[in-house]
């Protein structure tokens, strides 16, 4: 799904001499908030974006200022930002805005701060987030990967806490190229956002696309990155978080191997597990996830980003025996 934008069309109107005496006033009071080093900016003043749940808006902040340093602020999550370097695009910075499955549906405010040296200067964008309609899927498991005992319970939190420690602090730099793979092809048998109904108890959304392969299937990476952590845990199995910079990650869960080690830079394309059936499974497939500032995003959306390169998919596989995801993030 590619990224809406629409731009605000400033309209011009004819004012009378009263009217004229206040802007004059105002005019003067911005000057002096200049002078002091603050900046007033108009919400949404510099433009307006939209997209739906789970998809990902490019963000761009014109300068001809590359020493910049540009940051921003969306429902509490930082959105970094980077130079933009295309030759056939505008000078300036860009930055990928994740929304998640889950944001509010309205508008909201997406606050810019563009720094160089002791000078600041405020940019805002209005974001218009629209509601997304989510498959509802009804599954049923056996009940002890459902109803969780005591200690499963205590398993799962200590993992959920190992992975937020260890993607606490996002890399500095964008790691990550033109040209985002997708890491196994296959039938897709878990929608990104689906409802699951476990049981008949209502679960968390699910927040990735599970991709149906053959035991042993070579998965690949979206991206150029760093391996931030290997894990195997029991919901996900054996898996890999992928750290691409910029607070952007990518995941790969129920991997019957994993083939890079904590710390080990990694190419887009590059093989780094296999397709496995570990965790809460029933049948080989791929979990493949993204999170984006923070934000769960549609990891086919990453296909839909105007950054191309020469690969777009992995080689297509012979899938005989289609599995089915289980791999809902919490009890």
């Amino acid at each position: 799904m590619k990224p809406m934008v629409d731009l605000h069309h400033r309209r011009h109107t004819v004012v009378g001499p009263s009217v004229l005496a206040v802007l004059v006033l105002l005019a003067g009071s911005l000057f002096v908030d200049l002078l002091s080093g603050s900046v007033l900016t108009a919400q949404g003043a510099d433009g307006h974006y939209s997209g739906k749940q789970g998809q990902i808006i490019v963000v761009k902040v014109p300068t001809d200022d590359a020493t910049a340093r540009v940051q921003g602020k969306f429902l509490g999550r930082s959105v970094n930002f980077f130079l933009e370097t295309r030759l056939d695009e505008p000078k300036g910075f860009v930055g990928l805005l994740g929304i998640d499955l889950q944001d509010e549906p309205g508008t909201h405010e997406l606050a810019v701060e563009m720094k160089t040296g002791d000078q600041h200067r405020a940019v805002t964008y209005t974001v218009t987030i629209v509601k997304e309609k989510f498959h509802v899927e009804h599954l049923t498991l056996p009940k002890d990967k459902v109803d969780l005992d005591d200690k499963a319970v205590a398993r799962w939190k200590a993992e959920q806490e190992q992975v937020k420690t260890s993607l606490a602090t996002d890399s500095q730099a964008k790691l990550w190229q033109p040209g985002f793979v997708e890491p196994v092809n296959g039938r897709r048998t878990g929608i990104f956002g689906s409802v699951r109904i476990m049981n008949g108890q209502p679960r968390n959304p699910h927040n990735g696309e599970d991709i149906s392969a053959p035991l042993g299937a070579d998965v690949l990476a979206t991206n150029d990155g760093i391996v931030r952590l290997t894990v195997e845990h029991f919901f996900s199995g054996k898996g890999i978080f992928v750290d691409h910079g910029l607070g952007f990650y990518s995941m790969y869960f129920h991997l019957s191997e994993v083939l890079v080690k904590d710390g080990e830079p990694v190419k887009g394309g590059q093989i780094v597990g296999k397709v496995g059936a570990t965790g809460r499974a029933t049948g080989p497939h791929l979990h493949w996830g993204v999170k984006l500032n923070g934000a769960r995003v549609n990891p086919y959306a990453l296909l839909d980003l105007p950054f191309k390169g020469s690969v777009q998919s992995a080689a297509p596989v012979s899938v005989t025996d289609p599995g089915s995801s289980m791999a809902a993030p919490a009890p």
